[in-house]
């Protein structure tokens, strides 16, 4: 019997066919018919209030993608400053992908933000080995390594998009954390919606640089174009790193962050362009209704596409929110947009266990 998302994203339990639940290195036998009712009773316990250490190390890491330039300077910026203590939060910044930043490319040979999964990580360095794919050992050794303790306890990594997503914090499965940060965030931030994607996956397959960290967060802000700096944008980017510090110290200074309820975007599918079936090249374009309306809900004959020869093409299925449309990156996935759904997402009281 399969668990529950809810509780076996917040608890990072699994449940295998011989009946045992797991948390991190712990195992426990149950009985099919008693596992839900023990996770329900945990997932309750767990919510009231939770303890932990501080939060001290951080990483920021800009130009994971080299051509989005938001990142890059903040991190430059950073670095100018010599900024590497803040009260209680020691910072590390790093420039993930620097021959991409250099050549102010997306990437050289493959997305570096596609190389942080268990098996990539795991897999030996061969002559054939592209460049992205060595440079994440590198970067899991120096900031990891994943899934270990000597992980920084924060890895917040800084992108743009051509889309227009506003401020958007994306963070892996049920991270108490990052939804902290994110609902500290969004009561701070008042120039723009903040908004957040919930990325539901097994640790071991999460594969963007951020799930190096305990806890992980991409801060994604647009629309810019890539290899171009905006103002406005890098402002947005350097408000939210700044409220992400401020909460942590906040959090080590003996705060208490109370829990509730954040909503969030979790991704359903993605839609490519209409494409001929000859030639496969592209047939239509984002329709001008849907242009720059990411996070607007997308229902059933709403135009999606605006056909080179004049046609629409409309919207079928169940009503969702679209999400990176006519991101440039990924017309090379073959990527028109996400479509996702709206999610209410709760998160317990924090925080910092006091020594002794």
């Amino acid at each position: 019997m399969p668990l529950p998302p809810k509780i076996k994203g917040c608890l990072s339990l699994v449940s295998d066919e011989q009946g045992y639940l797991k948390e991190g290195a712990h195992q426990y036998f149950a009985p099919e018919q008693d596992r839900l009712l023990i996770v329900s009773w945990i997932f309750k316990k767990m919510m009231e209030h939770i303890f932990i250490p501080p939060l001290s190390r951080v990483a920021i890491c800009g130009g994971t993608h080299g051509n989005e330039l938001s990142g890059v300077y903040m991190v430059r910026e950073l670095q100018k400053q010599k900024i590497h203590q803040t009260e209680s939060v020691s910072i590390t910044t790093v420039l993930s992908n620097p021959r991409a930043v250099d050549a102010c490319r997306r990437y050289m040979e493959t997305d570096l933000n596609r190389c942080f999964t268990d098996a990539l990580l795991s897999a030996p360095i061969t002559d054939s080995t592209p460049y992205e794919l060595r440079r994440a050992k590198e970067l899991n050794a120096q900031l990891g390594p994943k899934g270990t303790p000597e992980a920084v306890d924060l890895l917040c990594d800084l992108h743009n998009t051509t889309a227009n997503m506003g401020m958007c914090l994306l963070f892996d499965s049920f991270d108490w954390i990052s939804m902290h940060i994110y609902n500290y965030i969004q009561s701070k931030m008042t120039s723009t919606p903040v908004r957040a994607i919930q990325m539901d996956i097994p640790i071991s397959e999460t594969y963007s640089l951020e799930s190096v960290g305990k806890h992980g967060i991409a801060i994604e802000v647009g629309p810019q174009p890539h290899g171009v700096t905006r103002a406005d944008i890098f402002n947005m980017m350097k408000e939210a790193v700044d409220l992400t510090i401020e909460w942590l110290q906040k959090l080590n200074s003996g705060s208490t962050f109370e829990g509730g309820e954040v909503e969030a975007y979790t991704l359903v599918k993605s839609v490519d362009y209409p494409r001929d079936r000859t030639t496969n090249d592209i047939t239509a374009a984002i329709h001008p209704q849907l242009q720059d309306n990411d996070f607007k809900l997308l229902k059933p004959g709403d135009p999606i596409f605006l056909s080179f020869s004049g046609e629409t093409v409309k919207h079928k299925g169940e009503e969702l929110y679209p999400l990176f449309v006519n991101e440039c990156a990924y017309y090379e996935k073959k990527i028109a947009f996400h479509l996702a759904k709206k999610v209410t997402l709760t998160f317990p009281s924090v925080s910092v266990k006091k020594e002794g």
